[in-house]
């Protein structure tokens, strides 16, 4: 008997090892390969034949109409017919495009050449950018690993490398690229503190360069299927949500304010321990510990003190 906690083949979720689940053979398998395709001078020789066969054409269905010679007006009929599937095999590529090919629905292959190209008549030829591109995704609220909501967005660069598979193994691959951006976004920012990392832990704001390398390979893997290579991705905006921004703001000036007091202490206790070890060094003034204390709290009142000291003047004798 199966196991009730164990999910079935064809249920709703990731496989870990990058099979698909569901329906056997739901993903499209292909890859890219070059297009049986001629450079500019076979376009050309092209172009005269498609020329050549409508002026013989034409010369044969006037010779026909001449001589009344139905045989040969056919011959050209047939010639202009012809000539008209004789261009489809001709394309313009601009550097940076691919024509991906396609007879009566096969993929024939791509074509990467650029300039004036000539390829199988009859074909169809979608258009591929290859070009760098880059967008911003949409300003997502998530809850980081301590359970802060904030707000996150980043910058993916990218850029397609297999144009059969930007093709045909999902519908539309630019969508598909900035969905999977956002969701491998939203998981790596939901693994990470947004600061005050323990040790060991990389905090969103603290390790940004770091957290961006992991955005860019998770969202890499998730892209690798439709054909699309991730160059970069940049954290482009991150902050804690409004809702808790006033409170998390206190807490950083109070750490501020820890540190800074923590600074001054350090250096008053500094500066007091000089001031003592030199007065016995040099001799100025023998204390008992009862006046070496006293003095000790009033150096250090006076130096940690936020408001100025007001001195007070002793006429009398240091015991008095």
């Amino acid at each position: 008997m199966p196991d009730p906690t164990t999910p079935p083949q064809d249920s709703v979720g990731g496989d870990p090892s990058g099979r698909p689940v569901g329906h056997a053979g739901a993903r499209v398998e292909v890859v890219e390969r070059p297009a049986p395709s001629g450079g500019t001078a076979v376009a050309l020789l092209v172009l005269l034949l498609f020329f050549g066969l409508i002026a013989l054409g034409i010369v044969l269905i006037a010779l026909a109409d001449a001589d009344d010679s139905p045989g040969l007006g056919g011959l050209g009929v047939l010639l202009l017919v012809v000539s008209l599937f004789v261009p489809s095999g001709v394309t313009v590529i601009s550097p940076g495009q691919t024509k991906v090919v396609q007879l009566f629905g096969r993929y024939l292959g791509t074509i990467r050449r650029t300039g004036l190209v000539a390829t199988v008549p009859l074909t169809t030829k979608k258009k591929v950018s290859v070009r760098v591109r880059n967008f911003e995704t949409s300003e997502l609220k998530v809850n980081d690993a301590d359970g802060n909501p904030v707000n996150i967005a980043c910058i993916v660069v990218w850029q397609v490398t297999d144009t059969a598979r930007a093709t045909f193994a999902v519908e539309d691959y630019e969508g598909f690229v900035k969905v999977q951006s956002e969701s491998a976004l939203r998981h790596v920012a939901m693994s990470h503190p947004y600061d005050d990392a323990d040790a060991g832990e990389r905090s969103l704001r603290g390790a940004t360069d770091l957290v961006s390398g992991e955005i860019a390979s998770e969202v890499a893997a998730r892209v690798v299927i439709a054909g699309v290579e991730v160059i970069e991705a940049r954290i482009s905006n991150l902050a804690y949500a409004p809702e808790i921004a006033q409170a998390m703001l206190q807490r950083q000036q109070a750490g501020a304010i820890i540190a800074a007091r923590e600074r001054i202490v350090e250096g008053a206790v500094s500066m007091v321990e000089d001031a003592l070890g030199r007065l016995e060094r040099d001799g100025i003034v023998s204390l008992d510990d009862e006046r070496r204390a006293a003095m000790v709290s009033n150096l250090l009142v006076v130096l940690c003190g936020e408001s100025r000291a007001t001195p007070v003047v002793n006429a009398g004798s240091l015991y008095s």
